[in-house]
């Protein structure tokens, strides 16, 4: 039902704005199910960061923003959640229009930002963590925005060492209370492989649980379409993002030499490239503009292909591909 429900709207949903086909979507989610969720695949659950994941598919951040609808996306059959940004006092962010939909390329570009000027940024994922640790599975640091002015300076060495130092204090004194809460860091695409080397030495020297790679992106590659869409200011994400994104990925994973495993985020919008992404590195997945152009029914359709994947090459479970493609993926040229 949810599929043929869905089929009917999308189209209408893609006449709109996007942020009022967005907040529209949030609405329906909030209506009772319609679909009665099927148990997954057990091959394809997942244990990292020390919590136990059905399916390796989540959410991305970005769509349920103020936590509306947790509980009704994992009823559709993600294995995962993640809601926000939070920050610690609501934000209006940039003007509208500020989402925009590369129809042609089924890429999205986005200009939302978290603009409120900020005292002490750094304080701010201190109070938050403080304030979720009782509720929250697990913290993403995400200091990879490419629309919060400023925020994407903690990437540099200096200033994410003195972060993450505030940060796993922080983790770690709540934990007496709340108990262990994760916590991974969440960086952009465009970084040099210099600052990679510098973020993921930081990360293993303050033994941060995992990463996630990657936000969305500053450049345009030369492969759009939808050029008069592609100059809007922004991040990018959607199908155009994966080269780049699953490039990064499978750098950070071959630093990272197992310490803690990887989230691989962007351009995921087909059982095929869910597979290409756990080869390079990722030990879970996360998507979210592919949804705007293939729906809700995506996130069974990816499922289905990984087992069948697992099935065709007699693998037991879906860690075993984890990182498989990701040395030779590091050889190839990079992405245009």
């Amino acid at each position: 039902m949810i599929g043929l429900l869905e089929s009917l709207a999308r189209p209408v949903l893609r006449m709109l704005d996007p942020e009022d086909a967005h907040r529209i979507a949030i609405h329906a989610l909030k209506l009772p199910p319609f679909a009665k969720l099927v148990a997954d695949d057990p091959r394809l659950a997942v244990r990292a960061f020390g919590l136990n994941f059905p399916n390796p598919v989540g959410m991305a951040a970005g769509f349920d923003k103020h936590a509306e609808v947790a509980h009704a996306l994992l009823k559709l059959g993600f294995g995962f959640v993640e809601v926000g940004t939070v920050t610690p006092l609501p934000q209006s962010g940039n003007l509208r229009p500020r989402v925009f939909r590369l129809n042609r390329d089924e890429g999205v570009i986005n200009r939302l930002g978290f603009n409120r000027e900020s005292a002490d940024r750094i304080a701010d994922y201190v109070r938050l963590i403080e304030t979720f640790a009782p509720v929250a599975s697990y913290f993403s640091v995400n200091i990879s925005s490419p629309n919060t002015p400023g925020l994407r300076e903690l990437q540099q060495a200096k200033m994410l060492d003195h972060l993450l130092a505030l940060v796993v204090e922080t983790r770690m004194r709540m934990s007496r209370v709340a108990g262990p809460t994760p916590l991974l860091v969440k960086i952009a695409p465009d970084l040099t492989l210099g600052e990679l080397d510098d973020i993921v030495g930081a990360a293993r020297r303050h033994r941060v649980d995992g990463m996630i790679i990657g936000n969305t992106t500053l450049a345009r590659p030369l492969t759009l379409r939808d050029q008069a869409m592609a100059g809007e200011r922004g991040g990018l994400s959607g199908r155009p993002l994966f080269p780049l994104a699953t490039r990064m990925l499978a750098e950070t994973y071959v630093r990272v030499e197992g310490a803690f495993p990887l989230i691989g985020v962007g351009g995921i919008d087909s059982g095929q490239a869910a597979v290409l992404k756990i080869r390079a590195g990722a030990s879970l997945i996360e998507l979210y503009s592919a949804l705007v152009f293939h729906g809700l029914r995506l996130v069974a359709a990816i499922k289905s292909e990984l087992s069948e994947v697992l099935r065709r090459a007699g693998q037991a479970r879906i860690d075993e591909l984890v990182g498989a493609d990701a040395a030779a993926m590091t050889a190839e040229k990079w992405p245009a």
